[in-house]
């Protein structure tokens, strides 16, 4: 699971009754975080509790950012309920630029994407027509269809951000989908040729 946002008890509730090609009822693996600001990571504790053996990854970088969750939450005005009450779980991984996850059968790779955050990875899953997977990147809150993140948050750099824009994302084939952390997925090359921000 990328990014489980801020409400597990509504991604808990999509996942009931969803089974694998199989037979078997679901199970996530890895909860993999493109960065570590609020409404990307908090989820990550309540769905980690009900899957267990879940790992939670993200950037060594936004680690101080994904541990000072309830302080985010305060700062927006969030932090009397659910899911900001309590205190995150610790990562039990730290992703690595280049570095490739398989999961089941497809494969992930890292790339670092800095700029958002001091963190931010895009998350490419390679194409595979056996399991059917187009090739994709997932890309958080550093490229949105028609936009791009914003660099006026902790840690955020706006130089580095359209740096890692055009050197690791526009770099991808043109039919490449991009799914962003918030809005309409899109293309690399309809984002390259139209994008206004780039």
């Amino acid at each position: 699971m990328i990014d489980p946002g801020d409400e597990p008890g509504r991604i808990l509730k999509a996942l009931e009754g969803c089974k694998t090609p199989s037979g078997a009822l679901l199970s996530v693996e890895w909860l993999l975080h493109t960065h570590g600001h609020l409404d990307h990571v908090g989820g990550t504790r309540g769905l980690k509790e009900r899957f267990g053996a879940s790992r939670i990854a993200l950037h060594r970088a936004d680690e101080p950012m994904y541990l000072a969750l309830r302080q985010q939450a305060r700062l927006f005005g969030l932090d009397s309920g659910a899911p900001f009450d309590r205190d995150p779980l610790p990562p039990d991984h730290y992703l690595e630029d280049g570095e490739k996850l398989m999961i089941g059968d497809v494969a992930l790779s890292v790339l670092h994407t800095p700029g958002h955050s001091p963190g931010s990875v895009s998350l490419r899953l390679h194409e595979d027509s056996a399991a059917g997977a187009a090739e994709t990147v997932f890309t958080g809150d550093t490229l949105f269809q028609g936009s791009v993140g914003r660099t006026d948050l902790w840690g955020a750099d706006h130089d580095q951000m359209f740096r890692s824009i055009r050197e690791r994302i526009l770099t991808l084939d043109d039919d490449t989908r991009v799914c962003p952390g918030h809005g309409p997925d899109t293309r690399v090359g309809l984002e390259r040729r139209s994008n206004p921000f780039l």
